[in-house]
C-alpha cells in the first residue's frame, strides 16, 4: 500500500512538469521581443489585456459576480 501511494504522489509532480515545460517552450519564441522597450510593452499590455478578457469572459459565462 505504501508503493501505492507513492507511485499516487508522483502524477501531480508530473503534471507540474508538463505544465511548466509548455509554457516555457510556448514563452521561447517571445523571448527576443522583450530586448526592445516598444515591443516588451506592447507584449506585456497584450498579455494583460488577453487575461482580463478571459476573466470577464468567463465570469459572464459561468454566472459570477462582476468585479
Amino acid at each position: 500500500m505504501k508503493d501505492f501511494f507513492l507511485n499516487v504522489s508522483r502524477y501531480p509532480r508530473y503534471l507540474i512538469s508538463i505544465m511548466l515545460g509548455v509554457i516555457w517552450f510556448a514563452l521561447q519564441p517571445l523571448a527576443p521581443f522583450l530586448k526592445k522597450p516598444v515591443t516588451a510593452v506592447a507584449l506585456i499590455s497584450a498579455t494583460i489585456s488577453a487575461t482580463i478578457c478571459l476573466v470577464l469572459i468567463l465570469r459572464a459565462m459561468l454566472g459570477l459576480d462582476s468585479l
